[in-house]
């Protein structure tokens, strides 16, 4: 299963989901298809759609799917990423009216340049980024918080 998330945020953002009908029209996915969608309103009968979920609902989606693609939100992007998974971001564009600014592009760009995630901004990187998912290896992920704990624990047991 892979699982689709737009986010909560109140602008439409049809064009991936007309990505994903495509991509299962051609073949290219072939599994079924869960999409969280938000304010987005789409009929399409190739994938499920519900509009929200609980955190719960997330969660457990997130650990079912064999991989994510997600709008370039920082929260459902670092979901994926914590639990290790395979992830695809598809940033929303100003441009067409699927928000306010391009700061989703800077996140974006930011996890793919550490290799945590793989990136797509038009449908042919969202198909070549599909073909490219089983082969794909994401860096672990490490907590800055982690990593600034164990120094001070680590000075600790120095002194």
């Amino acid at each position: 299963m892979i699982f689709v998330t737009l986010g909560t945020f109140d602008m439409p953002f049809n064009r991936l989901l007309e990505y994903i009908d495509k991509l299962i029209e051609s073949g290219k996915i072939n599994e079924e298809v869960v999409v969280q969608a938000g304010f987005t309103k789409y009929n399409t009968k190739n994938f499920k759609i519900i509009d929200f979920m609980n955190n719960e609902e997330i969660e457990r989606y997130y650990d079912e799917s064999n991989f994510i693609i997600s709008h370039g939100g920082t929260g459902s992007l670092m979901l994926g990423v914590k639990k290790g998974k395979k992830v695809i971001g598809v940033p929303r564009l100003e441009k067409y009216g699927e928000h306010n600014n391009d700061h989703q592009i800077e996140i974006v760009n930011l996890l793919k340049e550490q290799n945590l995630i793989l990136s797509a901004y038009d449908y042919e990187e969202l198909e070549d980024a599909v073909d490219k998912i089983n082969e794909f290896e994401p860096s672990k992920y490490v907590s800055k918080t982690q990593v600034i704990i164990d120094f001070i624990s680590d000075y600790i047991d120095s002194i």
